[in-house]
């Protein structure tokens, strides 16, 4: 009886009648390292990071432009920052936790290119 319940379920899902998402308390966050490493196959998608603010740009373009850095990465390389764009805010020494969307490749004009972004992050700051 299991089985058929399965099957039934997933076939409601291939006809888009219902859906079955991965809440944030499930998935685990990644390092920002982790990021750039896997940015071919993770853009577009969902991620979490977490880390110290270290930058914050409020009230660019509609929203708000948060630096993070984890520990990990490379300087040099410039892995070791990780943009984040949302409505939300922070302050610089806050320890936040972001979900959003990972976009890759991102210009804005004017100099402002991106290789890796959050955006339209949602910002859980820990107290």
């Amino acid at each position: 009886m299991k089985v058929l319940s399965a099957a039934f379920a997933g076939l409601l899902v291939l006809l888009g009648l219902i859906s079955f998402n991965v809440s944030a308390a499930d998935a685990k966050p990644q390092t920002i390292a982790a990021l750039y490493a896997g940015k071919a196959t993770l853009g577009g998608k969902t991620v979490i990071a977490q880390g110290k603010v270290v930058k914050v740009n409020n009230g660019i373009m509609n929203r708000n432009w948060i630096h993070i850095k984890d520990g990990s990465g490379d300087a040099k390389a410039k892995t070791n920052e990780l943009l984040v764009t949302s409505l939300q805010t922070a302050e610089v020494g806050d320890q936040i936790t972001v979900t959003g969307t990972l976009g890759i490749d991102k210009d804005f004009g004017a100099g402002y290119a991106y290789s890796l972004l959050i955006e339209d992050a949602k910002i859980d700051v820990k107290k």
